[in-house]
């Protein structure tokens, strides 16, 4: 009776081992490859015999385990099987990744239907970047307010388990690698989690900016993704052309102050001249011919009189606005002073108000 007593107070302490040894197996034991969308990966296989006829692959995601590879042979059923390759080190090759391919990977080895040695099991780990806009995705332009999405997937394991025990963490950089957390620009959650975000409002200048998630494990660049931002064609035409818009109404602006300036300008020169132009007319009364000795001389005076009046003609700034007559008076070649025979020249003035 005391034995059986003894054997069952020993039973829970034997599970309670057997629980801790399975732990420290998947938590110490297991190979963690991380990988991107489109990378090809290679998941080995630490317990490979010589031959690889005695490899078999599982592949477990959500409870749900599906066979690979059985004896060193391909399945052909599979969805993925042209993706799929086994490597001469009996390891595990996966062409261009997908996000559906991460998971638990368990090779093990069967020789005349036994299981040879212990498990390897390979965690694959995809690191992806999604974008949600305050538009939608094909009208990102500047001024929207844009949050990316880096997450790790991952199964089989806790992200406190990677975090922690695994010293896995996700940062995001710039395209020059320096680390976006302390601007002040961008909003970044913090740091500890699977999932990170990064918020920003896009700028003109953001096209063709890329931003890049990588994932770490102990300081160890394990993989990344980058996004680029690419503003849609239609959003660079009408930057574009409010670019231009813009740059034509600056210089239609400047051309009109320069138009006002010299239309200015030339009305004052205009309004100047206009001022001191003046009409100037000229009055000839001469005695056109000496008489003949034989004619009779009566008191008469012969004149002939010449008007002529020019315009546009620069006044000194000192002269008057009243009207000038300037007049001259002399004797003609053909008689003397005292004659009744003269020359009278008058030039009047008048200038233009």
């Amino acid at each position: 009776m005391g034995d059986k007593m003894a054997e069952k107070r020993h039973m829970p302490l034997l599970g309670l081992i057997i629980c801790s040894f399975l732990t420290g197996i998947s938590g110490e034991h297991d190979t963690h490859v991380f990988c991107s969308s489109g990378e090809n990966v290679r998941l080995p296989c630490n317990n490979a015999l010589s031959d690889c006829t005695s490899t078999t692959w599982t592949y477990r995601r959500h409870s749900e385990t599906v066979e690979l590879i059985a004896g060193g042979e391909k399945k052909n059923e599979i969805e993925r099987h042209e993706r799929l390759s086994l490597g001469s080190d009996c390891s595990l090759n996966i062409n261009k990744v997908t996000k559906e391919d991460s998971g638990f990977y368990t090779c093990r080895q069967y020789v005349n239907g036994k299981q040879q040695g212990t498990d390897a099991r390979v965690n694959l780990l995809f690191l992806h970047v999604s974008v949600s806009s305050s538009s939608s995705q094909t009208e990102i332009s500047p001024g929207s307010s844009v949050t990316l999405f880096c997450q790790l997937y991952y199964d089989q394991v806790s992200c406190d388990t990677l975090v922690r025990a695994e010293g896995i963490q996700l940062i995001w950089v710039n395209q020059a690698g320096v680390n976006l957390q302390t601007d002040s620009r961008y909003q970044i959650s913090p740091p500890g989690r699977c999932i990170s975000t990064l918020t920003t409002t896009l700028l003109n200048e953001d096209h063709n900016r890329e931003w890049r998630c990588l994932v770490k494990q102990r300081n160890e660049v394990k993989t990344s993704v980058a996004y680029t931002v690419n503003y849609s064609v239609t959003v660079i035409v009408i930057s574009a052309v409010a670019l231009a818009v813009a740059l034509v109404a600056v210089l239609w602006v400047i051309c009109k102050k320069r138009a006002d300036y010299k239309r200015g300008t030339d009305s004052s020169v205009v309004k100047d001249r206009n001022e001191h132009n003046g009409t100037y007319e000229t009055v000839n009364m001469s005695n056109p011919t000496m008489p003949n000795a034989n004619e009779q001389t009566d008191d008469v005076t012969y004149s002939e009189v010449t008007v002529s009046s020019k315009k546009q003609v620069h006044m000194d700034y000192n002269h008057s606005n009243h009207a000038v007559t300037y007049a001259a008076i002399r004797g003609t070649e053909y008689a003397p002073q005292d004659g009744l025979y003269a020359s009278v020249n008058i030039t009047t003035t008048t200038p233009h108000k």
